[in-house]
């Protein structure tokens, strides 16, 4: 049995199956991409649910694991070495569960690079571009006094997503005919744009054709199914 005691998370969330990796996240577009990967490697999981309407993610247990209160986090008990191995970072967990895996990553050293810089295109861009535009679009529109930020997140969301559709024009997914952790990272933060942030009409998102059949796709998984839900919200 594995003692993950050293960790003070635990103390909050404690593990019921230590043997197994613990994942401390939420059902959003960075939480769900841990958990998809988890579900698409059939790696055994504990996940526990960092509620933010109660700032779990700024309580002590949670900093001392992620010092920047942000999930996903994880604790792999069976980590390099055969020692325990806390990681946080939503693209620096996909990487590693790939990595541990051989799973959903190339190996060719080219074609690794390559996905790579689409992880770090969703990273870079998609993420933190869409979701500003959420945040402008949706959650604070009643308080938007002048239409610029709006419009700069609407413009640079259409952009990405040309970019991306104009990668999808003649493959089935980001990297070709493999499915990848660029497209367990990117597909999450496309599904939002509608069924959270309700801005497909306006960034025009059916005309991206080759992103939404993509989206579906990927969508269609039972891995993904699963990992979209995980923790269970109360």
């Amino acid at each position: 049995m594995s003692d993950l005691s050293a960790f003070q998370i635990t103390k909050r969330w404690p593990a019921a199956h230590p043997d197994r990796i613990q994942l401390y996240s939420l059902p959003t577009p960075n939480g769900v991409k841990a958990s998809i990967m988890l579900e698409e490697t059939g790696l055994p999981y504990e996940a526990h649910l960092v509620s933010f309407g109660s700032d779990d993610q700024m309580t002590p247990e949670f900093l001392s694991l992620n010092p920047n209160n942000k999930i996903p986090a994880m604790i792999d008990p069976d980590g390099p070495g055969g020692k325990p191995m806390p990681i946080w970072e939503s693209g620096a967990i996909l990487i590693y569960l790939a990595e541990k895996t051989g799973k959903f990553m190339p190996t060719d050293p080219v074609a690794r690079y390559e996905c790579l810089q689409w992880l770090m295109f969703q990273m870079g861009g998609v993420g933190p571009m869409f979701g500003q535009l959420g945040h402008f679009y949706k959650f604070a529109a009643n308080k938007i006094t002048d239409q610029y930020p709006t419009d700069r997140y609407l413009n640079e969301s259409k952009r990405l997503l040309g970019v991306l559709d104009g990668r999808l024009s003649d493959r089935d997914y980001i990297m070709g005919a493999d499915y990848t952790i660029a497209d367990i990272a990117t597909a999450p933060w496309v599904r939002t744009l509608t069924n959270t942030y309700d801005a497909g009409e306006a960034l025009g998102l059916d005309g991206f054709t080759n992103v939404v059949d993509w989206r579906d796709r990927i969508l269609s998984r039972p891995a993904v199914e699963k990992g979209l839900a995980m923790p269970p919200r109360p």
